[in-house]
């Protein structure tokens, strides 16, 4: 095993604490943590500073080796993660739905590939309510650094052939195109530019350099600078939310922050000796296996109880975080670090690793081919049954052509009735059917393109249709309205589109208030239909807890609770409520929670009938249902002008 004579900061063991405790804080869900993510930014400086320094050190004085370098990483990382999730596997098996058993099984994979953070970004919204229950969501920056520890010290030793300086000079350059990249995708790629290395690089670069500026020399003391940058990591976590657009902007003030401290909180300053304190200190210590834990922790919890739990309950469970992270610092990580490590040989450590790593993987694999072990029954129905009452709700069917090429997407000759919209128009059309009466209609939706003429959403490529295809779809319906002489056109829409930034026609990204872009917008449609010679009528969004009521209602039937156990309150205070509020004089909105609240109660089963497929769409059951006993195609057609 290669030794290294680095000096240990113990300051720095306090400024993990600083990163640990605002992404654990966040993730429970106190609410005054709201930039408590920041955490993984201070965590990616610390990384490529420590990373940096080492390599510097060894190579300046003949000794490293690439093999020392990873079987030190292996160590650093690998057991206590493989420990971790040895652990969940049976808490998976036992409390998730066969379709959360099935992605959970992918993201085991995923994490012992090291590309979690691929699988993140291809599967997951970090900032949306479903984040909340995936175990492993945490993993994706993980990915990020495994895969910036494979390829740094490569380009690092090529660069240093040409000399120190050059190195520099190259890794600041690296940075800076980094940012650039992670500046302009924000906008273009938001997901992608979170989970991906490319667009973080420069975040653990931002710690190398560091790392080249104090290599060989004695570190500055400047207590004033390193309280700045104390400050500009702690702030943002209480000013900055998930709302806030913070990827190659905002995120640029704890990143410098953190190198502030690093570079200028010498032993002697008020920074340092805060942060070598013990409790703060002991805390950074087991920050690692504390991070692993945490979202396990509160993922299954959820899982297990979704009615949102107390402060009380989630301040406990932080305390019970704490000591998991001790016990495997403790047993897990120190004996695998220690000065007479375990598997100090590198053919054993690499042996131990395969083999868990192939276990781990195998597990997954199991899990992914038997579809989530979907056979677990209750009793009465198998969990593979109550997934497949929730399944995604496509309406008549694929109705994503102009004219509809797909025979099923018209209920009758000649219709003059066109549902149109996204997702939120589609899972309508059920219900519409069942209260037909006879009446014929035709389904023209695409899922993620508001129906708003000339905008739609930058869409993160991947991850939905692009704003051009949104803009093209939706003037094709205009056209075929005008055509096939449409007499009502009933939209829907989630309206997405007004929490973003949006795009014209030719591509412009519209600056301004979203919202009031997005009213204008409609306004101007329903205007362009009525010119048709069409009436139109607008069905908002279903009434909306936040969280997965789908999820709840099926784990309620599996396990034999009661109804009310996933209902939930009427909220109305809601950007796309408010949108259509300001609309109603231009058209008329039925409004569906009308039609599944009482007395500002909102039920999400009614019986063994799941009323949602996720957290905001109605299940074809559910529409079904409403829709014949609320008479939807009568009201609609009775509001239509």
């Amino acid at each position: 095993m290669v030794l290294t004579v680095m000096l240990h900061r113990k300051e720095i063991d306090g400024l993990r604490a600083v990163a640990l405790l605002p992404v654990i804080l966040y993730h429970a869900g106190f609410a005054s943590f709201g930039g408590g993510y920041l955490g993984v930014d201070v965590f990616f400086v610390i990384s490529g500073y420590l990373i940096t320094s080492l390599i510097l050190e060894e190579h300046a004085a003949g000794r490293f080796s690439l093999a020392g370098f990873y079987a030190r990483r292996a160590r650093r990382i690998l057991p206590a993660l493989f420990a971790v999730i040895l652990v969940c596997l049976p808490f998976a098996y036992f409390w998730m739905l066969s379709f959360e058993l099935k992605e959970f099984s992918q993201s085991v994979v995923a994490v012992v590939s090291f590309l979690s953070n691929v699988f993140f970004w291809r599967t997951t919204d970090y900032f949306g309510a479903l984040a909340e229950v995936k175990p492993l969501l945490h993993t994706w920056s993980l990915g990020v650094e495994e895969q910036f520890y494979l390829l740094f010290p490569l380009v690092l030793l090529a660069a240093l052939r040409f000399g120190r300086r050059f190195a520099l000079a190259a890794t600041i350059i690296a940075a800076a195109v980094s940012l650039g990249a992670a500046h302009w995708a924000a906008d273009r790629m938001p997901i992608a530019s979170f989970y991906l290395l490319p667009t973080r690089a420069w975040e653990l670069l931002a710690g190398s350099v560091c790392g080249f500026v104090m290599a060989g020399r004695v570190q500055r003391s400047q207590g004033g600078l390193a309280a700045v940058g104390l400050g500009m990591i702690v702030v943002p976590v209480f000013l900055f939310d998930a709302e806030t657009s913070f990827l190659g902007g905002f995120a640029v003030v704890p990143v410098l922050g953190t190198a502030l401290v690093i570079l200028f909180a010498a032993s002697g300053t008020v920074v340092a000796r805060l942060l070598s304190a013990g409790p703060v200190a002991g805390l950074g210590l087991i920050s690692y296996s504390a991070y692993l834990w945490h979202q396990p922790v509160f993922a299954f919890l959820r899982i297990r109880s979704p009615e949102t739990q107390s402060p009380v309950v989630l301040g406990v469970l932080v305390f019970v975080i704490f000591g998991l992270a001790y016990v495997t610092w403790r047993w897990v990580e120190t004996p695998f670090r220690g000065k007479t490590p375990v598997l100090a040989s590198g053919r054993a450590l690499i042996a131990v690793t395969v083999a868990v790593g192939g276990l781990l993987a195998a597990a997954g694999y199991a899990g992914v081919a038997a579809n989530g072990f979907d056979q677990r029954s209750n009793g009465d129905v198998t969990m593979g049954a109550l997934a497949a009452t929730i399944a995604p709700n496509p309406g008549l069917g694929g109705c994503d052509t102009v004219p509809p090429v797909n025979a099923v997407c018209s209920t009758g000759p000649d219709p003059k009735i066109l549902l149109w919209g996204d997702s939120f128009a589609k899972h309508l059309a059920q219900g519409i059917k069942a209260s037909a009466g006879g009446r014929a209609f035709v389904q023209i939706t695409m899922s993620q393109c508001a129906p708003i003429l000339d905008i739609a959403q930058k869409k993160d490529w991947l991850s939905g249709n692009s704003a051009d295809t949104c803009i093209a779809f939706n003037q094709s319906v205009l056209d075929y309205i005008r055509s096939e002489r449409i007499e009502v056109v009933i939209m829907g829409s989630a309206l997405g589109l007004a929490s973003w930034r949006v795009t014209r026609r030719n591509g412009e990204i519209v600056e301004g208030d979203s919202p009031a872009i997005v009213a204008r917008g409609l306004a101007a449609t329903v205007a362009a239909i009525r010119a048709a010679g069409a009436k139109v009528v607008f069905v908002s969004p279903t009434p909306s807890s936040g969280q997965d009521s789908a999820r709840c209602a099926i784990r309620s039937i599996f396990d034999h609770k009661n109804a009310a156990t996933c209902d939930f309150p009427l909220q109305t205070a809601r950007l796309e409520y408010d949108l259509l509020r300001s609309v109603e004089g231009e058209v008329p909105v039925y409004w569906l929670y009308r039609d599944m609240c009482r007395d500002g109660i909102c039920k999400a089963r009614e019986g063994d009938v799941s009323i949602y497929r996720d957290e905001g769409h109605l299940s074809i059951e559910g529409s079904r249902m409403i829709g014949e006993r609320a008479g939807w195609i009568q009201a609609l057609l009775r509001m239509a002008r």
